[in-house]
């Protein structure tokens, strides 16, 4: 399994944009990014490192975008 960097929910936004997802939606501290049929929820806390599993769902979701 590969070793993912630690992110905090500004710098997962961040890779999120660039790669072609846009805020669908925001409900208290969880934002909603779509891009086709993908959806990713980040929940967003000031400074806060996310957890290993939304990472990883996050990399799964960017790099199955890109090659659909």
């Amino acid at each position: 399994m590969p070793e993912y960097p630690k992110l905090t929910a500004k710098e997962a936004e961040k890779l999120l944009l660039l790669s072609g997802f846009i805020i669908d939606r925001q409900k208290d501290s969880h934002r909603i990014y779509i891009k086709g049929i993908y959806r990713m929820v980040l929940p967003h806390h000031a400074g806060e490192i996310l957890h290993p599993k939304i990472i990883k769902q996050l990399f799964e979701l960017i790099d199955e975008s890109r090659s659909s």
